[in-house]
């Protein structure tokens, strides 16, 4: 095998679908003939195809062991990729079947937890107007939609560009100002208080997010500048649906949430806001595209729409 990768041009003239699709088979079979079975091929079709590959990209993709076939690390991160342009494969097919039958193409929009509520408005009113639509919501951190915007795997994302060492490679408009919200268990000691003090709420546990985000950052600002220490003990998680699990068996936790997203959880009786006010302002939410990337006309349907139903803030 090489030392050095091949190019591009080199791997793309000489890599084949059907290479790919026998990858993907040994790694769920770990058996090269039950793959060769699944891609309609010979044994020793498959052995050489196999080697083909291996000499294409210039590396060791699999080892023989007792269990069968094992990938590499290099087969793991070749095998990810593979599965990734089957999937592609299997969207552009389903768009543009989609769109010969007069419907609506695809979608791809991720979204951080806060602007879940503001999302699922935009896209009701998207799909009212277009109802065969198909939609795929990715909901994680700004930087992880970032990178998902970056590898062509998001048309566009509502989350922050100033997480980003790079944020001119982004075209961004604010579209929300995040308020932030205190909230508990119905259970909670203190849920039927009148009004708080962040000192009511310091020795507390606290459900919040990861290190380094905008909505931790502001709490860590808060406890600052009310001269108390910032909680040792943690719950961090990124997902709104653990929070509320956590909330609903730990009725003395409390979590910072949108007040989007606080206020829909508690209009179905699932927390309560508890009566602290905040001072720091958050950054507000933006509609996030990659530089120079051609949109599709679902996608520019979407940004225009936002454009002109939610006011951007200055």
């Amino acid at each position: 095998m090489h030392n050095t990768l091949p190019s591009l041009a080199s791997i793309t003239s000489r890599l084949h679908l059907r290479q790919l699709r026998l990858l993907i088979a040994l790694s769920d079979h770990g058996s090269l003939l039950k793959a060769a079975e699944q891609v309609a091929l010979t044994q020793p079709g498959a052995s050489k195809a196999l080697q083909e590959i291996e000499s294409t990209l210039g590396v060791q993709l699999f080892t023989r062991t007792n269990r069968g076939l094992e990938p590499t690390e290099l087969g793991h991160c070749v095998i990810r990729y593979a599965r990734l342009i089957q999937t592609d494969l299997t969207h552009l097919r389903e768009e543009m079947l989609s769109i010969m039958q007069g419907h609506g193409g695809r979608l791809a929009v991720g979204t951080i937890m806060g602007a879940v509520p503001l999302l699922t408005d935009a896209l009701t009113r998207l799909l009212e107007s277009h109802p065969s639509l198909s939609v795929e919501i990715v909901e994680d951190t700004s930087a992880r939609l970032l990178r998902l915007l970056d590898q062509g795997r998001l048309d566009l994302a509502i989350c922050r560009t100033s997480i980003s060492q790079r944020p001119d490679l982004y075209d961004a408009f604010n579209i929300h100002d995040e308020q932030l919200a205190v909230v508990a268990s119905v259970q909670h000691p203190l849920a039927g208080a009148s009004s708080l003090q962040l000192a009511d709420l310091a020795d507390s546990r606290w459900v919040v997010y990861s290190a380094n985000m905008p909505m931790r950052l502001t709490l860590e600002r808060e406890f600052h500048d009310a001269d108390l220490r910032f909680p040792l003990h943690l719950m961090e998680t990124t997902s709104a649906f653990t929070t509320l699990s956590l909330l609903q068996k730990n009725p003395h936790f409390v979590a910072l949430l949108s007040v989007d997203v606080a206020q829909f959880c508690t209009r179905f009786g699932m927390t309560r806001i508890l009566p602290l006010q905040l001072h720091t302002r958050s950054e507000p939410y933006q509609l996030v595209t990659r530089h120079g990337t051609m949109l599709s006309p679902v996608a520019r349907l979407f940004i225009d729409d936002f454009a002109r139903t939610v006011a951007p803030q200055e």
